[in-house]
């Protein structure tokens, strides 16, 4: 599953998204000065401020929030960005699409006041928090109802879940954003699900390593590669120029503390559909050790049906990417369905 974005402009706990204490940590505090406001962000990147008024109807269902340290990699006075797309609100996202909902996979009833999800045999999602280090606008949860408890209300739950149900061997974290927690938090969560003897294996959707590389510190790398379950990684990243130098050293951090990790992107209108950037970033993540893991349709959630890329081009462009890169480095192009067992193999 991608990592999710924070629906409001509050994380889970009733915090606000990116919020820190004096002294905080060096990621901590580029989230606290992410941009939030269009007109802003189009000041900063010297776009035209028309860009910052189409954006304002948008903004007000799903606010915009991005750190600089991932603004800076979008090119000055191009509205064509790659990275600007992804997170710019534009008016489309205003549209009512038929078949674009805002629950385009089937979570909010069987997550509805719960911090866990079981789609998968053998594996429980835990709903970690609400926050993230950045709003996509393609989100697949930008409407998820987050449960507005405590951190540690919704885990007791989900922990209590874990410890009945002998069947499950793995938890994956996500959200919003698991790695928006501080490290103390998600150390102690970790500890206790190594605690339950059945679960075997902790899986981290994240997006934070690509927008925030600081946040692969040493406390990071203590909990998820010191305890007893057999950790992975999984980082969403949908373009080349999104991993600069600062992001391949902090996903080689990973790869080198012995935590795999593994990649997840989404096919996107405007910003991927074209086989020479998909073979570039696929290829530049098997040369940093990352192995790509999936490459997602995007998902019909209600305000993304601008990015939609129909299915028969994207398995073209696995047709095509199988004939430049060797078999390890091409994902698996999956859609998720709203009910079933499993993603649903494209290509």
């Amino acid at each position: 599953m991608r990592c999710a974005m924070a629906n409001p402009a509050s994380q889970a706990d009733g915090s606000r998204t990116g919020s820190s204490a004096p002294g905080c940590a060096g990621w901590q505090a580029a989230l606290a000065e992410a941009v939030t406001d269009p007109t802003d962000l189009c000041r900063e990147l010297h776009l035209p401020l028309a860009m910052a008024a189409a954006a304002e109807g948008a903004t007000e269902a799903f606010p915009l929030f991005v750190p600089r340290t991932y603004l800076a990699r979008i090119r000055p006075s191009d509205p064509n960005d790659p990275i600007l797309l992804q997170i710019l609100p534009r008016k489309e996202e205003l549209a009512s699409v038929p078949q674009f909902t805002t629950d385009p996979v089937g979570e909010t009833h069987s997550a509805q006041g719960r911090g866990w999800l079981r789609k998968y045999r053998n594996r429980l999602l835990m709903v970690t928090n609400g926050g993230c280090g950045v709003h996509c606008r393609f989100c697949f949860r930008r409407h998820f109802p987050y449960d507005l408890r405590t951190p540690s209300e919704r885990w007791e739950e989900a922990l209590h879940q874990l410890a009945r149900d002998p069947t499950i061997h793995e938890v994956i974290l996500s959200g919003g954003d698991p790695l928006t927690l501080d490290d103390s938090s998600l150390a102690g969560l970790a500890r206790r699900l190594a605690e339950i003897p059945h679960v075997r294996r902790l899986r981290v959707h994240t997006r934070l390593p690509i927008v925030v590389p600081q946040r692969v510190n040493d406390e990071l790398l203590g909990w998820l590669g010191g305890g007893r379950l057999a950790a992975r990684v999984v980082v969403h990243v949908n373009h080349p120029a999104e991993i600069d130098e600062a992001v391949g050293e902090a996903l080689t951090r990973l790869v080198e503390a012995g935590i795999p990790v593994l990649s997840q992107s989404v096919l996107l209108g405007g910003v991927n559909d074209r086989v020479e950037v998909l073979a570039s970033l696929f290829e530049r993540l098997a040369d940093l050790r990352v192995m790509p893991y999936y490459l997602h349709q995007l998902d019909r959630v209600a305000g993304a049906a601008h990015f939609e890329v129909p299915e028969h081009e994207g398995i073209e462009l696995v047709r095509q990417l199988r004939t430049r890169l060797p078999g390890y480095a091409v994902p698996r192009y999956v859609r998720q369905p709203p009910s079933g067992p499993s993603k649903l193999v494209l290509a």
